[in-house]
């Protein structure tokens, strides 16, 4: 199995049976993650440094405006589909297995969590995995603390509220927040 194999598998959405091939490869991946995200947490870099790190954690050219200030930490990383401008802040856990898409212009909060992973209901499969990927739209303003869910799609211009967890989609220009998230209000594009 190779990357490209691994990511196509993740991308269909079927359930990962434990210690599969796919789960020994997603082990492989994630000793990998674990070896370039120690690099890049536990010690200054300048930002082309964290650059560099980045695309090798994901293996994708950084795009144009996008940043991020350590600590970060994932699992994997050859999920994880950035776009020009998005900044992501400190303390972030991405679990990007079944796929993270972040549009253009985003911001990430502090510490915001986003899980692509689910483990099976029935306890005789527990240990196998079933991906569902999060889709964060352009210009999203994720505040401090969040948590997002697998399967979750968040619109252009949408507000999340700190703290919150979201648990479905998110409505273009929404304003959401609680746990679980709720509307509040729309954006006022007017001012």
């Amino acid at each position: 199995m190779n990357t490209k194999e691994f990511i196509s598998i993740m991308d269909s959405g079927a359930e990962v049976k434990a210690f599969s091939e796919v789960h020994q490869y997603m082990t492989y991946l994630s000793n990998e993650a674990m070896k370039i995200t120690m690099e890049l947490n536990t010690a200054y870099h300048t930002p082309g440094e964290i650059k560099m790190l980045m695309e090798k954690l994901t293996g994708r050219e950084m795009p144009e405006g996008a940043y991020m200030f350590p600590p970060f930490y994932t699992d994997c990383g050859k999920n994880l589909k950035l776009s020009k401008g998005v900044f992501i802040n400190s303390g972030c856990q991405f679990q990007d297995q079944g796929g993270i898409t972040i549009g253009e212009g985003t911001l990430v909060g502090p510490k915001t969590v986003i899980a692509t992973l689910n483990h099976h209901q029935n306890p005789s499969k527990r240990a196998n995995l079933i991906p569902k990927p999060v889709v964060i739209g352009s210009n999203v303003w994720i505040g401090a603390n969040v948590t997002i869910l697998p399967g979750v799609t968040i619109g252009d211009g949408a507000i999340i509220a700190a703290g919150a967890v979201v648990n479905k989609d998110v409505e273009e220009n929404a304003v959401v927040g609680g746990v679980p998230a709720k509307f509040i209000k729309y954006v006022d594009t007017e001012s």
